[in-house]
């Protein structure tokens, strides 16, 4: 259980720019692209591990500046070698200064993105392949507990049912230490979703159900929020996105 003196996290939804708001926070920014932003006195700690989600940096931009290391985790070897393309600036790396340009003026300062490039290239300190259906994701590295678990998008394309995801959940849940956040997008009542003009199935996620699934994982919820705001039908069909912080349950064993 949360103490009492402890200040629940806050969730700041834009469709386009950041307005501050006082206090620890926790603000995603325009879900049409599924950008984080992380404010200073708000969700922050030693380490971040980021569950899946691709080869993408821009939900990492603003969290470098709240966590001292970040580890990537993928789910196939072909996304760690393209993360590693970026931080190491090979040929053929995806180019994602307009977004940096992006998140640097919602941050007060556009000019700042190659400085915050390579911070971000500085924090991140693994890349590593991640499979959450196993009781140990990352089985072949040994984490130390983090302070923040980061899952974007990702659960419901590759839990097949509700019982894979709650056991995924759990799994992920041992990288995170008592005390520490969950925090997560997740696409709501999608089917599925189309990428270059592929479809595929992902897993149908109601309030409740996620609810239900976050709490059985040993997470008491910190704050809950739905947005109507949506993908284009043609990319994906859904009913908004939903942003949640959740805390590990001190005193919960995995």
């Amino acid at each position: 259980m949360r103490q009492p003196h402890q200040t629940t996290p806050s969730i700041n939804l834009s469709s386009s720019v950041l307005k501050p708001v006082k206090g620890p926070s926790l603000h995603f920014l325009s879900p049409g692209t599924g950008i984080l932003h992380f404010k200073p006195d708000g969700v922050k700690g030693n380490t971040l591990i980021r569950i899946g989600a691709g080869p993408t940096v821009f939900e990492l931009l603003s969290a470098c500046e709240s966590f001292k290391e970040i580890i990537v985790t993928n789910h196939t070897d072909l996304s760690c070698q393209e993360m590693q393309k970026w931080l190491k600036k090979e040929p053929g790396a995806f180019d994602w200064t307009p977004v940096v340009k992006y998140v640097c003026e919602l941050e007060g300062d556009r000019k700042k993105w190659a400085e915050k490039e390579e911070k971000l290239r500085r924090t991140v300190k693994q890349v590593l392949e991640c499979d959450v259906t196993k009781f140990n994701p990352v089985t072949f590295a040994s984490l130390p507990p983090a302070d923040c678990l980061l899952l974007s998008q990702y659960l419901g394309a590759i839990c097949k049912d509700l019982s894979t995801y709650r056991a995924a959940l759990k799994n992920v849940s041992s990288l995170l230490k008592p005390g520490g956040h969950l925090l997560m997008v997740i696409t709501m009542k999608c089917s599925h979703f189309v990428t270059d003009q592929n479809k595929f199935p992902c897993l149908f996620l109601e309030k409740e159900c996620l609810e239900e699934a976050v709490k059985e994982a040993g997470f008491d919820i910190l704050a809950f929020e739905v947005t109507p705001i949506c993908y284009p039908s043609s990319l994906i069909e859904h009913e908004g996105i939903s942003y949640l912080v959740a805390s590990k349950g001190k005193g919960k064993e995995d």
